[in-house]
């Protein structure tokens, strides 16, 4: 089979300080390249704003303009020199950074004649040449203000740094402030097969903050993560007429784009490693609310209730509460799969938009085409398995012999080939694995510019997901097992498959457990070097399939 490969320019693999310069840079040359023509007047106040010379604002401006518009087209090549850039090694490069983190960023608040004295003698003892006071002083210079003083005094002394009042900053252009969050839904769903209940499903829905225009959504069987959180932003970044198509749906839903900023709460899936480097990666900046000041997620939350209080007009609502619901029968009045769910919902929308906001004055899709006249367009994004890829999961496992092993399953193909013979040199890679569905994952080479995908070792194995591979290793910890290795694990999914179809006319838990797997079945092997969503089985074009990277299963 022919293996899929996909660029990685440094989203993970450059070192934390060069990145944060780098998206740095992306804020004020991104604007500035949108620009026909940049003066001098508008280079020197670049170049002053970055601390650079105006002539490598210009080929910074160069490089963005000949790149894709995103983080990584800033990044430097073989050479880092010059002036502002950096002529150190890269070993004395990371001397230097886990100095300043273990010795300096601390509440000891050491001095930098002290920090530079630890870095000389680490350096030396490696054989290195050491970096002079001002390039260990140009480093400090170049670390967040924001975290620099709260690792050195404290969360008081970072209050006077930050902007006074309580009232969220206001937010004029398209995209240019998105806010998402997560909810159970207030309603039962049933299954594709049997039509009967399979329990309550999640929502995960994003909306722009100056248009109030619904941008996003995603509908789960599992709790929030941060792949839902990616499955969302890429939901948002894509035209949504081919998925709207999928489902029968006749609306017009032209809002689409990457957010400029990503607005959320302090919840778990929004600090993973994967959605950080991600949103950095896409230009997303990704900001948290001030903890314990709920209004500033105000608008969010009031778009969640007003969805919510439209879902109770569909049958099998489970109301707001047991009190609201009174003698009312929601497992008995069930009738939506979720897939009938998600065309509701994106009706819903539609009609949402169409009707005057009570903030606005004005109908949200009206906000959204005036704005979208006096603006350049919002970037979208033509490939949704490309983007989604840089949000999904990542892991760092060791190469053998045979490839790689994740949660006792190995995966391997040809492409791993040149790399065997020397893994001993080459570390941990990088691998990301889609939680849907496990039977392939995509490592990034050892330059790190690509990721190529690879498959199960042993092919015949069927596509599974996280939570049954989860599921699987449980039972058989149970049984006795003291180690599991791949065929008692698959021979295991088989047997809990086999329980489900049997128990599945009657339990909720099995049905649940069926419409979890029907984003896991047989697709056909890739046969070009492209990442392509997964193809469903024509033999089963009649079943209501669900379409790619919309119902996701639990990790």
């Amino acid at each position: 089979m022919a293996e899929e490969s996909m660029a990685e320019r440094g989203v993970l693999t450059a070192p934390t300080e060069i990145w944060g310069a780098a998206v740095r840079q992306a804020e004020v040359i991104g604007p500035l390249a949108a620009k026909d023509k940049v003066g001098l007047a508008d280079a020197d106040e670049a170049a002053t704003t970055l601390r650079i010379s105006r002539r490598q604002v210009y080929v910074l401006l160069g490089r963005w303009r000949a790149g894709e518009g995103v983080v990584s087209d800033l990044l430097s090549g073989s050479s880092s020199g010059g002036r502002g850039g950096g002529r150190l090694s890269g070993d004395a490069e990371t001397i230097v950074l886990e100095v300043l983190r273990a010795r300096y960023l601390t509440r000891q608040r050491r001095s930098v004649a002290a920090v530079c004295k630890e870095i000389t003698r680490q350096c030396r003892a490696r054989g290195l040449r050491a970096p002079s006071r001002g390039t260990v002083q140009r480093r400090i210079e170049q670390l967040d203000q924001l975290s620099s003083v709260a690792a050195r005094e404290g969360s008081e002394a970072v209050r006077p740094l930050r902007s006074a009042g309580g009232v969220p900053p206001a937010v004029t252009g398209l995209l240019e402030q998105v806010q998402i969050d997560h909810t159970p839904m207030d309603v039962i769903v049933v299954d594709e097969r049997h039509r009967l209940t399979i329990g309550r499903p999640y929502l995960s829905i994003a909306i722009d903050v100056a248009s109030r225009c619904v941008v996003g959504l995603v509908v789960t069987l599992e709790a929030p993560s941060a792949t839902s959180v990616g499955l969302c932003l890429a939901h948002m970044a894509t035209d949504k007429r081919p998925w709207l198509e999928r489902l029968g749906v006749e609306a017009v839903w032209p809002m689409s784009g990457k957010p400029r900023e990503l607005y959320v709460d302090n919840a778990s899936e929004f600090k993973s490693e994967a959605l950080r480097r991600g949103c950095d990666q896409h230009g997303i900046a990704l900001r948290y609310r001030p903890p314990g000041q709920p209004h500033f997620g105000g608008i969010i939350e009031r778009l969640i209730g007003t969805m919510m209080r439209e879902v109770h007009e569909l049958p099998g609502t489970t109301f707001s509460n047991i009190a609201e619901r009174g003698a009312y029968d929601s497992d008995g009045k069930a009738a939506l799969t979720m897939g009938e769910l998600q065309s509701w919902l994106s009706l819903a929308v539609a009609c949402y938009h169409g009707q005057v906001h009570e903030g606005l004055g004005r109908t949200p899709s009206g906000v959204w085409a005036e704005k979208a006249a006096e603006a350049p367009r919002p970037v979208t994004v033509t490939n949704e398995a490309a983007f989604l890829v840089d949000f999904l999961p990542v892991v760092r496992r060791a190469l053998s012999r045979t490839g790689f092993v994740i949660d006792h399953v190995q995966y391997y193909s040809d492409a791993l080939k040149p790399w065997v013979a020397r893994r001993e040199r080459l570390g941990r890679f990088v691998l990301r694995r889609d939680p849907r569905d496990i039977s392939r994952i995509w490592v990034l080479d050892p330059d790190g510019t690509a990721y190529v995908e690879v498959p199960y070792r042993t092919l015949s194995r069927p596509p599974i997901s996280v939570w049954e591979q989860k599921a699987a290793t449980a039972r058989l910890r149970e049984a006795g097992r003291a180690e599991v290795d791949e065929n008692t694990l698959f021979a295991m999914v088989a047997q809990m498959r086999e329980i489900t179809d049997a128990a599945t006319a009657t339990t909720r838990k099995a049905r649940r457990d069926t419409q979890r797997r029907r984003a896991t079945t047989p697709r056909p092997q890739p046969t070009t070097a492209r990442v392509n969503p997964p193809t469903p089985d024509p033999e089963q074009a009649e079943k209501p399939l669900a379409p790619p990277f919309e119902v996701i299963e639990q990790w």
